[in-house]
């Protein structure tokens, strides 16, 4: 880069020279030539530049700026890197939320379906217990109706029995056959 800014430099004073040799050619003096002088005061600038390292410190100066260019970008690109891994990072825990969303949602209507179907199968105990218990209920009442209608009747053939006897037989007979007729009729019906 150096050598670039020394060769354009030096073709400058080069040309300078030759316009100033001109000049002189032409006026008579190289004295009184501007030309002259410019190219005197740029050659003792350069001169002055490069004795206190000018070029030193403007190349120093670009070749900082290219490293904080550098810098820049390579931190950029490690920033785009951290995003890009962020994102995928974000992206699998959205896909594993909604796996585990999905999961949830499955294991409810499992978790549904089988309290349906418990539900569903006490409501038929229930049934099943509450019909049986109601039939329990009207056999004993059918038994309790038949024993109680077999004991009236059993008391009202009695009666019957007593007034036929009564009214057929003497008093000692009547007594004695009427007893023996109670008891058999009420072992029969109990």
């Amino acid at each position: 880069m150096f050598a670039s800014i020394a060769a354009i430099l030096a073709a400058a004073a080069e040309e300078a020279a030759h316009g100033a040799a001109d000049a002189h050619e032409a006026s008579g003096g190289l004295l009184q030539d501007t030309s002259f002088w410019v190219l005197l005061a740029f050659l003792i600038v350069i001169g002055l530049f490069w004795k206190f390292g000018v070029h030193k410190m403007i190349a120093d100066g670009l070749d900082k700026r290219a490293q904080n260019i550098a810098d820049e970008l390579d931190r950029a690109r490690a920033l785009s890197d951290e995003a890009q891994e962020l994102l995928a990072k974000y992206q699998r825990r959205q896909r594993e939320a909604e796996e585990e969303a999905a999961d949830i949602i499955e294991q409810a209507k499992r978790d549904a379906q089988r309290l349906t179907a418990e539900a569903h199968e006490k409501i038929e105990e229930q049934i099943a217990r509450r019909t049986k218990a109601a039939e329990e209920k009207i056999a004993r009442a059918e038994a309790q109706a038949i024993a109680e209608m077999r004991s009236r009747t059993a008391e009202l053939a009695v009666e019957a029995a007593r007034e036929i006897i009564g009214a057929r037989m003497d008093q000692g007979a009547q007594s004695a056959l009427a007893e023996r007729a109670i008891d058999e009729i009420r072992t029969k019906l109990h």
